[in-house]
């Protein structure tokens, strides 16, 4: 299962394809909704992708009490049948793990700049938070405890953020990226961290988690290499070492 909700667009309650519904079905528009949430629903909790092979249209028409809801989704475009499989066109648009992470993500991100243009410092995990109930919030953290468990990433490296000046590599990627570069890892102090974090704080730049992590990695390793640098000596001219003793020039011999 993705999850205890769905994405939902307030616009959809004023869609021409919930009148079309309403009409074919000859039941009001609030009604149409409710029963559209309850079949996108049922999709997201029972199908990894929106396909639904083993279930028929009776069963659902059964489950919203409308005899021919399928039909009337399926004459807007909002249902697709295909050899006797029905499904949901673009379920990985709204629904499933993967477009419920890019929402979280993209309001992680939104509410970030908010807070960094009204000056608050104070990051955004409570916006985030927020924005879940507080069942899926303590359901995330026991997630997040088990995958540290199992040896996985604190942090998802596929993540995109914008770097601020609180941000932290994380250990396991940091040592992964270190190890990949042949590089100790006690070059990265907290003082070398923070001359890199200084540097692209103001930029509002976004990257990956891994990304960042990457560049780095890059920037320590240059800043050891400068620090360790020695300057090369000019190589002597071959030939017979100067004689400043010789008087010969004054004879005219060169």
């Amino acid at each position: 299962m993705a999850g205890d909700w769905i994405k939902f667009e307030l616009i959809t309650l004023d869609k021409p394809e919930v009148c079309q519904i309403a009409d074919a079905a000859d039941i009001d528009c609030d009604a149409v909704v409710g029963k559209l949430l309850r079949v996108w629903g049922w999709f997201d909790q029972q199908t990894a992708d929106g396909n639904a092979p083993s279930v028929s249209k009776r069963l659902l028409d059964r489950m919203v009490g409308v005899t021919g809801f399928c039909e009337h989704m399926k004459l807007v475009g909002w249902m697709v049948e295909a050899d006797g499989v029905i499904s949901l066109p673009n379920f990985d648009r709204h629904n499933g793990k993967t477009a419920k992470n890019r929402l979280l993500t993209a309001k992680r991100v939104a509410a970030h700049k908010a807070a960094n243009g009204k000056g608050n410092g104070n990051g955004n995990a409570a916006n985030v938070s927020d924005a879940l109930p507080k069942e899926d919030v303590e359901k995330s953290k026991e997630q997040h405890n088990t995958q540290r468990a199992e040896g996985d990433f604190a942090v998802d490296p596929n993540a995109p953020i914008e770097m601020t000046l609180n941000w932290v590599p994380d250990p396991d990627l940091l040592k992964n990226y270190a190890l990949r570069m042949a590089m100790p890892v006690d070059l990265f102090t907290h003082d070398a961290i923070g001359a890199f974090v200084c540097h692209y704080a103001a930029s509002g730049r976004v990257e990956t988690q891994a990304a960042w992590v990457s560049l780095l990695t890059k920037w320590i390793k240059r800043d050891a290499a400068q620090a360790t640098g020695k300057v090369t000596p000019l190589r002597r001219a071959s030939g017979p070492e100067a004689n400043f003793d010789d008087t010969g020039w004054l004879e005219g011999k060169q």
